[in-house]
Parts: C-alpha cells; sequence; structure tokens
C-alpha cells in the first residue's frame, strides 16, 4: 500500500518493521518542508512582505487541518509542540502543578512510556501528589473493571496510553473517557501510538488532553501536538516564555500574554516540520485511517500465524488489536536478535523500548518489537520469518 511514496524504500533495500520509534516519510512529506525552505523560507507572525504571509498562512492553517484530523471543537484547542514527551510535560507542568494538591492520586499503568511515567514522578516529588498503577491482567493490558475499582475519592487525574508501545493493547478510551467525565476526573490520553493508525474522535471520546508525535505518522522529527478542551487550555501556564506568545511587557514588570494556543509555542516554533505535519495528515486522511487499521491487523495475524510455527519463537501478545508484536528468541537475546536481523536488511527494535516498569510484570527483562505500518508487506513478513527460522546461525553473525 503506497510503497512508492516513500523515497527510502525505492533506494534502499531495506524492510522497516520499527514504525512504533518512528515512521518513514512519504515524498508530499519531504517536498512541503523542502518547498519551505527552499521557496518561502520565512519566520511566523512576524512580517508582512509575500514569504512571511505563505507561511503564516500554512502554519494557521495546520491547526485546521489537526483539528479535522482528531475532531476536536476548534482549532484553537490545537498547539503545537516538539513531539508528546514536550505535550505530556506541558500538560503535567502548565496545567496540573496548579490544579492538583498534596494527596491528590494519579493513576497510570507499568505498562506506559517513560513520557508519560517520569512527568508525574517529578511532579509527585515537587507537590506531592500520589502516583498510582492499575493493575495490568495476564495479558499485561487492563480490564475496565480494574480502572473502576482503582479510583478512589482521591482520584483526580487518569492518565493512559491509548495503545502502548510493547504490547500493543488498545485501551477503550470512550469508556475510561465516560467514566472520567462522570466522576470529573481528569484524562489525559498519550495517543502516539495511535492517532497515527486508526481514527480518533477527541469530543466523543470525553478525552481533556490529547499528546502524539509528527515523526510516528509520517511527518518529520520534532513536532507534535497537544490537543486540550478550551476551557482547560485557558487555564493553563505556559512552560516556555518569550518571543511570539505575549502582547507587551515593560521596565515596570508588568506583562500580558497572548491567548492559547500561541501563548504556549514561544520563540521560533518548527515551521518546516509543522508543514510537514498538515501534509502527513493530508496523506494519511487520502489513505483512509479506517483502512490503514484494517490492513496493519490483517498484517498482523499474518505475522502471528507465521511465526506460531518457529518452535524457538515466544509471543508476548499475539492477541492485542494494534500492529505491535512484542517476542524473544528462546536461549538468544533480544540484542542479538536485532543483529542478526540487520545482517538481512531487516530493522526492527529490540530493548524495554521507554516502557522500564513493564518488566517488573512481565519478569523478563526486554524483548524484540516488531511494529507494522501500512506500507509493510506480507512479502516482507515472509523475509523475517524465514530468517527467524535459521536462527541458529545467530551466533554466527553477531559474534
Amino acid at each position: 500500500m503506497k510503497r512508492l511514496d516513500f523515497p527510502i524504500l525505492n533506494n534502499k533495500s531495506i524492510i522497516y518493521f520499527d514504525n512504533a520509534a518512528t515512521t518513514l516519510k512519504p515524498k508530499c512529506v519531504i517536498d512541503a518542508v523542502d518547498d519551505y525552505y527552499r521557496y518561502y523560507t520565512a519566520n511566523i507572525h512576524r512580517g508582512i512582505y509575500d514569504s512571511a504571509i505563505i507561511s503564516d498562512y500554512l502554519y494557521d492553517e495546520a491547526r485546521f487541518t489537526v483539528q479535522k484530523f482528531v475532531h476536536c471543537a476548534s482549532a484553537k484547542e490545537v498547539i503545537f509542540t516538539s513531539g508528546a514527551t514536550h505535550s505530556i510535560n506541558l500538560v503535567v507542568f502548565g496545567y496540573m502543578k496548579y490544579h492538583l494538591k498534596p494527596g491528590d492520586e494519579v493513576l497510570l499503568t507499568k505498562a506506559e512510556h517513560a513520557s508519560n511515567i517520569l512527568p508525574w514522578l517529578r511532579l509527585a516529588e515537587e507537590i506531592g501528589i500520589v502516583v498510582r498503577y492499575i493493575p495490568l491482567n495476564s495479558n499485561y493490558s487492563i480490564d475496565y473493571k480494574d480502572v473502576v475499582q482503582s479510583i478512589t475519592e482521591r482520584t483526580k487525574v487518569i492518565s493512559l496510553a491509548h495503545v502502548t508501545n510493547v504490547i500493543g493493547d488498545v485501551r477503550d478510551i470512550v469508556r475510561i473517557g465516560k467514566l472520567c467525565r462522570d466522576g470529573n476526573i481528569l484524562f489525559h490520553v498519550d495517543g502516539a501510538q495511535s492517532v497515527p493508525h486508526m481514527s480518533i474522535d477527541f469530543q466523543n471520546s470525553f478525552i481533556d488532553f490529547l499528546s502524539f508525535s509528527g515523526h510516528k505518522m509520517c511527518a518529520p522529527t520534532g513536532v507534535g501536538v497537544l490537543v486540550a478542551r478550551e476551557e482547560l487550555l485557558n487555564e493553563m501556564v505556559p512552560v516556555f516564555y518569550g518571543g511570539g506568545m505575549n502582547l507587551s511587557f515593560t521596565s515596570d514588570g508588568k506583562y500580558q500574554l497572548k491567548d492559547g494556543p500561541v501563548k504556549f509555542e514561544a520563540g521560533t516554533p518548527p515551521i518546516g516540520e509543522v508543514l510537514g505535519l498538515k501534509s502527513a495528515i493530508e496523506y494519511l486522511l487520502e489513505i483512509g485511517m479506517d483502512s490503514i487499521s484494517q490492513y496493519e491487523q490483517e498484517l498482523k495475524k499474518y505475522l502471528v500465524a507465521k511465526l506460531k510455527d518457529i518452535p524457538s519463537i515466544i509471543l508476548y501478545n499475539s492477541d492485542s488489536e494494534s500492529g505491535i508484536l512484542a517476542f524473544n528468541v528462546e536461549g538468544v537475546s533480544s540484542m542479538d536478535v536485532s543483529k542478526y536481523l540487520n545482517s538481512f536488511h531487516i530493522c526492527v527494535r529490540a530493548g524495554n523500548h521507554c516502557s522500564k516498569m513493564l518488566k517488573e510484570d512481565m519478569g523478563i527483562p526486554s524483548t524484540v518489537r516488531i511494529s507494522l505500518y501500512f506500507y509493510n508487506t506480507k512479502e516482507e513478513i515472509d523475509i523475517l520469518v524465514a530468517a527467524l527460522r535459521n536462527c541458529k546461525k545467530v551466533f554466527q553473525i553477531v559474534t
């Protein structure tokens, strides 16, 4: 599906199965960034010459593109950041820091990415909130009943990945979001592994804050998005201060900031990257998010069926509904498996995948991760499976 749109797949003989880490970039995205630097480079919201006017228009239009993509109420709810990590830190230190008090509880899981755990741990040190973890079931995912049972009268926030980056389980964010809204609990969703792969409805999922990265959805690195309900955004405090986000400041210490979302984008933003994100979203919408999701699930079922025929392969999440598969080869470290597969130009991830608490429940230090996207094929999976059938040769290659 759409493989010819990706120059790297035409210029290099690689099989790229590391899409949860970052995705490849189609020509339209590369061209959008190139056009900005080649033909109309200018800073935004500062100049009244032709190049600046073009840059202003395209940058501002990107907010409406994001609004359409995630179905939030207004483009005013869209903040451009450097990525999901930046977005989550803005939620924690721009909003939660000023709205939570000592003893308030935040519910996470041990399957979360570091970006959705470490800021909360830091806030616990700063103001005395309590971080608690919803238990994982035998499949390392969460059951709705456990979410309900984890809530106490002190629970003020639930912050979860929509799709986790190791197990790849798809959380029922609509049901959890409704639970939060009814219980006056703030709901933050880490959409880094879901927004690129499936349709998201910000409003109908009862989400308060949604974070995601551009580079995991065919856009450049260095750009991400925080979507926040406007009434919450109006109460949020900027984390960075500087040019572009103020109306005035004087030597007597007085200053006035612009309204959101601009007041959260101090300094020169990643303009070329935002325009690349705009192009990437338009590209994904043209393909169709439901088509992408269905195709990935078809590939995942094919991959799982093939790997189950290899006795030495240990699968950890064969039933999860995303395109992420974690496995190990019996008697071989994940790092050695990754090096072995690299000799066939097959790109996979090995390690703990920035989810370092998960090993407490899984009881293993690391896994090999395959993460699929719409430009992967069954033929590529066949090559991977053939290489893994001969994994006894791994030590001849990696030693």
